[in-house]
């Protein structure tokens, strides 16, 4: 059995809150939304947290949660500290109850991302195994969906790709299996760089994969970029990222909400771009084009 305790505080108040619980002995702490606030972008390398945050404890069964709620009160004060509950929680393979609700998904016509444990009978299938973990990228998110369908239609053979903002190495990895010769996964979590890795060992492609902080990404241009992050920051790296796209060579864009589609297309052409129409998918958009300059 374990234990959850349960508080909600105003955002300014939630990292305080949660090293404080980390503090008491909880094994880990998360933060949920208590005010249906959407949040679609936070600043990277910033964890999201809402105007009014719930921020969860887990700690091991048998833990003083009334002597942890106490000293909570008298660090921050009880009137900041709102809505407390606590929950008994049964044991259980946390990574496989969340894949119970996980099946193999198929992006465009012969692409496939599929859990441990599950198989695609389909004889021309390309399988990327990958299960949750660390780094966000399962490819349910539609921002994922839209980049997975453009490279499953895509001619990759032999082809160099940067998946710049990989997460999971879920792009990175699928463009290796459909036929890249090589790609450079370049992100600034050194988490979600671990978690590529194990990633591309576990589709037998780490030969073709290089991984990188933004910083020491040596200076190449590439035949595709991939780059599923956010609106703002795609505009910011506009630059950077032609500079990683030869002449002639393709740029796939996604993270960004359909009403910001002109704004980063725009952004693209300005740096010698020829971009097609968005596709859109539940309110979000993916852009594709070509450098001609």
């Amino acid at each position: 059995m374990w234990q959850q305790l349960m508080v909600t505080v105003d955002e300014d108040l939630a990292e305080e809150v949660s090293d404080a619980l980390m503090d008491a002995g909880a094994l880990s702490v998360s933060f949920l939304d208590a005010g249906d606030q959407a949040l679609f972008e936070p600043p990277l390398g910033t964890t999201p947290v809402w105007a009014q945050t719930r921020v969860v404890g887990l700690f091991e069964e048998g833990g003083d949660l009334a002597a942890t709620r106490s000293a909570l009160g008298r660090r921050f004060g009880e009137v900041r500290l709102r809505d407390w509950s606590e929950e008994a929680l049964a044991d259980q393979a946390w990574e496989r109850a969340w894949l119970e609700h996980f099946r193999p998904l198929r992006f465009g016509s012969r692409l496939w991302v599929c859990p441990t444990g599950f198989t695609v009978e389909e004889t021309d299938a390309v399988v990327m195994l990958l299960d949750p973990g660390l780094a966000f990228g399962t490819g349910t998110h539609p921002t994922t969906a839209l980049c997975l369908e453009w490279l499953d239609a895509a001619d990759l053979h032999g082809a160099t790709v940067v998946d710049y903002g990989c997460g999971s190495g879920i792009l990175g990895i699928a463009a290796a299996l459909l036929g890249a010769s090589s790609v450079h996964a370049v992100d600034i979590d050194p988490q979600a760089l671990a978690a590529t890795v194990d990633n591309a060992r576990k589709n037998a492609v780490e030969d073709k994969i290089e991984t990188s902080l933004p910083d020491r990404l040596s200076s190449f241009e590439s035949d595709i970029v991939l780059a599923n992050i956010l609106a703002n920051p795609l505009m910011e790296l506009a630059a950077e990222l032609r500079s990683r796209v030869r002449p002639g060579g393709r740029i796939v864009l996604s993270g960004i909400l359909a009403e910001q589609a002109d704004a980063v297309a725009s952004a693209y052409v300005r740096k010698g771009f020829e971009m097609e129409p968005a596709v859109l998918s539940e309110g979000w958009a993916r852009l594709a084009g070509v450098r001609r300059t």
